[in-house]
């Protein structure tokens, strides 16, 4: 026991001493760590062929882990690579793949030799040599270098881009031109155009119209669930309160001249009491069409994800289908019924042209509304928004010029026309 005891002092003693071995010899340096291990010394030998074809070995460097760190690596000459040049040859058969794609593996070929292949619409790769691809969330889109998901741009028929600026600017002309024309009505009332045509139901369809071109600004701007419930029927109501009033005038000239025929008196029966019973009617009929709508299954704001994948639609959905075109069926029948009136009135004499206005009027309401369907139909995102404005518009401008800029033109540029003896056709 003792002399194992005196071989293992001996061991440490040894150790200890081989620990402070530090010194050089022939330009080698010899030392040892702390566990007595010898410190790490490398010569880097560049093995190259010369002119004559043999192997020649050149020292290009050293590594030694007894100096400090930083200092340890040292090169002295270029490597000379098999090829003779210096550039570091690539162990791999492919380069490494970018964020954005993902590794596809050659056919027949080792792991290391593979294709970079762009990832797939809709997803992205966020790390190099990526081996698969990974979907954006719903409301997420790739950047164009797919390695990014970015938030969806939301898309509305703004009042801040051209074509919302045009349908604005469009709306408050039309609203501007029908109170100019209720203003010229109002202040030649007494002449015998105004009061031929039926100043009260001119005046009402004016009303009408001026809330049909203001109401077609209730589509432009970010829809919510409140503006899309009015924007539908504020469109129906004074739709349908304007097709009344040109009903009622058109009804008004039928029954004008049935009640110069002798022994008729069909002028009691259509007075000005069942004009606006008339006008009330149809109006309060729509009025309850939108009611049971918004009751049962109103209009709501959305966010589309399916028209376009790279971006988000906010609309309005319908809500009920049924309910959309039963608004939209109601004013084209009442558009339908006045037209056929102011046909049969159109051989009325020359100088009351009202139902020959009406009639034209009513034609291009028929023309816009039956093209707007279609049109409607396949218009996708904010364009079917658009299209909706421009329907109401071109009707609500066909309206306003057809039946009362030339009674306007009259009252102000021909008042020799604006005579009673000139509208009975007499000399």
């Amino acid at each position: 026991m003792s002399s194992i005891l005196e071989d293992r002092t001996t061991a440490v003693q040894v150790l200890d001493q081989l620990k402070r071995v530090n010194f050089s010899r022939h330009g080698y340096h010899v030392s040892f760590d702390a566990n007595g291990d010898p410190v790490a010394f490398y010569e880097l030998i560049n093995w190259k062929r010369n002119e004559n074809g043999g192997l020649e070995f050149v020292k290009v460097g050293h590594y030694d882990d007894s100096l400090p760190i930083g200092q340890k690596f040292n090169m002295i000459k270029n490597i000379s690579w098999s090829d003779g040049g210096g550039q570091v040859p690539v162990s791999v058969c492919s380069d490494s793949c970018p964020p954005g794609t993902r590794k596809v593996l050659q056919k027949g070929k080792p792991d290391c030799c593979y294709d970079c292949v762009p990832c797939a619409e809709g997803e992205i790769s966020n790390t190099s040599d990526s081996s698969d691809c990974f979907p954006c969330p719903n409301e997420f889109w790739p950047n164009e270098e797919k390695n990014v998901c970015l938030p969806k741009p939301v898309e509305f028929l703004s009042m801040h881009e051209v074509l919302g600026i045009i349908l604005a600017a469009f709306s408050v002309v039309g609203a501007c031109l029908t109170i100019v024309t209720a203003i010229v009505f109002f202040q030649h009332r007494a002449s015998a155009i105004v009061r031929a045509n039926n100043s009260e139901l001119s005046f009402l369809l004016l009303f009408s119209l001026t809330l049909c071109f203001l109401c077609s600004l209730t589509f432009i701007g970010p829809p919510s669930d409140w503006s899309c419930m009015l924007r539908h029927t504020a469109f129906g109501i004074t739709f349908v309160l304007c097709i009344s009033c040109v009903l009622g005038k058109t009804i008004v000239v039928l029954m004008a001249f049935k009640a110069t025929q002798p022994g008729s008196n069909v002028a009691k029966w259509f007075g000005p009491t069942q004009q606006r019973m008339t006008v009330v009617s149809f109006t309060f009929v729509q009025v309850l069409i939108c009611t049971i709508w918004l009751v049962l299954k109103p209009p709501f704001s959305m966010r589309n994800l399916t028209i376009y994948k790279e971006k988000i639609i906010l609309e309005c959905a319908l809500g009920s289908s049924l309910g959309f075109w039963a608004v939209l069926g109601y004013i084209g029948l009442l558009a339908v019924f006045c037209f056929v009136l102011a046909v049969l009135a159109r051989k009325l004499p020359d100088n009351f042209n009202e139902a020959k206005l009406i009639t034209f009027s009513m034609l291009i309401f028929c023309a816009v509304w039956t093209t707007f369907i279609p049109a409607y139909i396949s218009s996708p995102g904010k364009f079917t928004v658009a299209v909706e404005i421009f329907a109401i518009l071109a009707s609500s401008f066909g309206l306003i010029i057809c039946i009362f800029v030339p009674k306007c033109f009259i009252i102000l540029f021909r008042p020799e026309k604006n005579t009673k003896k000139n509208l009975m056709g007499k000399k």
